[in-house]
């Protein structure tokens, strides 16, 4: 099943000749995935989390995951869930307003919000990256960007979305969005030390290969 006929915005052509701030605030602002629960969308509220908020604590626990920087951390809406008391938490985000609408509803002495973009930014050193649906927003270009900030960060883990069944590959104009196997060219990454399905109902269940894969960011090669 060709799935791109699924996706809204798919190409990003309505974003084109913007830079990814003005793009992704457009996005927040607007709420232009018209999702009640989060402006980040869909696959952020609660009944399509329910599975990762569970598996989450056991890829920080197995992995002994002390530092953890989320980029981007959208609203906070299903994050905020996990156990984060043993940990420090900072999630980035491109969109000012969301960060510090976060930093007043959630910040403490181990959770703060921080303005970032991942296309531009090289992140501090941390135990582990979490990139959940950020890449698959991004044309290739941006991705390999991306990519190389975070092997750039010299971080010990890489978790973020791919769509471990997926066949083809499409480019997008970044703001749009596809779904990408990571394993598959162009990116070509090794597999996953973990992986964990979402186990995702999206679209009646036509995404059901979505999942959060783990790399050793020391292992991944961006060309």
């Amino acid at each position: 099943m060709d799935r791109s006929k699924l996706y809204d915005y798919s190409d990003g052509s309505r974003f084109k000749n913007k830079s990814a701030k003005e793009i992704f605030t457009e996005i927040a602002v607007n709420n232009v995935w018209q999702e009640e629960e989060s402006v980040s969308g869909f696959g952020s509220a609660l009944d399509q989390t329910k599975t990762i908020i569970s598996e989450i604590p056991k890829v920080i626990n197995k992995l002994n995951i002390k530092t953890i920087f989320d980029i981007p951390c959208g609203d906070f809406n299903w994050f905020k869930e996990i156990d984060l008391s043993n940990n420090i938490y900072i999630g980035g985000d491109i969109v000012q307003e969301i960060v510090h609408q976060n930093n007043q509803k959630y910040k403490s002495d181990n959770i703060s919000f921080v303005d970032f973009n991942l296309i531009e930014d090289i992140p501090n050193k941390t135990d582990l990256i979490f990139c959940r649906d950020c890449l698959v927003h991004f044309s290739t270009k941006d991705i390999l960007k991306a990519l190389s900030n975070v092997k750039a960060s010299k971080s010990k883990y890489l978790m973020m979305t791919t769509f471990n069944q997926e066949e083809k590959y499409n480019d997008i104009i970044t703001g749009g969005w596809r779904t990408i196997n990571f394993e598959k060219s162009p990116f070509n990454l090794p597999e996953p030390i973990m992986i964990v399905n979402e186990n995702c109902t999206e679209k009646n269940g036509a995404f059901s290969d979505k999942s959060l894969g783990v790399w050793r960011i020391k292992d991944l090669v961006v060309k």
